[in-house]
């Protein structure tokens, strides 16, 4: 399918239009950014590995239900999305206290919830996705209660989707960040996850040393990031293609990190 026009351009991604209205080409960048796009780099090889993570994580939801914008991945950095009116909320869930959390609310880093906790976060990058609630989001209408109720069952379906996943690949789901949005096919406003699912949106921990696979080595400075998202693909056994960021390219771009050290 031929790209169009660029119709946006995130901290991440680009999306492309198509010939066909509902679907549009999504682009995986190599930058990355934390802190409200405070820090800012390019690494090398980082889109090719979330795109391929983020085909293999979608694809096994929609085979057990969960509906999402994926349609197939086109190549190493692009895949064909169902285009979606996002709905201007990140949906948060964490299943181990880290970040943020431990911040706002003095709890040791670490801990383990009692149960899943779901939090809201409007989004806007100029008010710093501040914290919203339930009453919030009503009140608002940015969502009507069947609406809000049908996307916490989603949620609560993909988080113990994801723990399962990861953890028989001796990872920990810490928590991750997902977004949604209305799909306009066949004149129907169907709710549908709208988002990446990557060591760029989930925490990640080895789960015997406790080792951060995900973005937070770049937040914290940790080290190389490019290593860690490999070792994502390779434990969800999706790492096969020796083109862009392959094997070889992962590891030549290690030893010469290493060369100048």
């Amino acid at each position: 399918m031929k790209k169009g026009k660029k119709i946006y351009e995130g901290k991440a991604k680009i999306i492309y239009a198509t010939s066909d209205k509902n679907l549009v080409i999504q682009y995986f960048k190599d930058d990355a950014t934390a802190f409200n796009n405070q820090k800012k780099s390019t690494i090398e090889g980082k889109g090719v590995l979330n795109n391929r993570i983020s085909e293999h994580i979608l694809s096994n939801l929609s085979e057990v239900g969960i509906k999402n914008h994926l349609v197939k991945r086109i190549n190493m950095r692009e895949q064909l999305v169902k285009l979606v009116d996002i709905i201007p909320i990140e949906f948060v869930i964490r299943n181990i206290a880290t970040g943020s959390l431990t911040k706002r609310l003095g709890i040791e880093d670490g801990t383990v919830l009692e149960r899943p906790l779901i939090e809201y976060c409007l989004k806007d990058d100029k008010l710093g996705d501040p914290l919203i609630s339930r009453d919030h989001i009503l009140n608002f209408n940015w969502l009507n209660i069947a609406q809000l109720d049908l996307i916490n069952e989603n949620l609560t379906r993909l988080n113990d989707f994801l723990l399962g996943m990861f953890r028989a690949v001796g990872i920990k789901l810490v928590d991750f960040k997902v977004e949604f949005g209305f799909t306009h096919e066949s004149g129907k406003n169907e709710i549908v996850l709208a988002d990446e699912i990557s060591p760029d949106t989930c925490r990640l921990w080895d789960t015997i040393t406790d080792k951060k696979l995900d973005k937070d080595r770049f937040r914290k400075d940790l080290g190389d990031l490019i290593p860690a998202y490999t070792e994502v693909a390779k434990r969800l056994g999706i790492l096969h293609e020796q083109s862009n960021v392959s094997a070889v390219n992962v590891t030549k771009l290690s030893s010469v990190k290493k060369k100048t050290k």
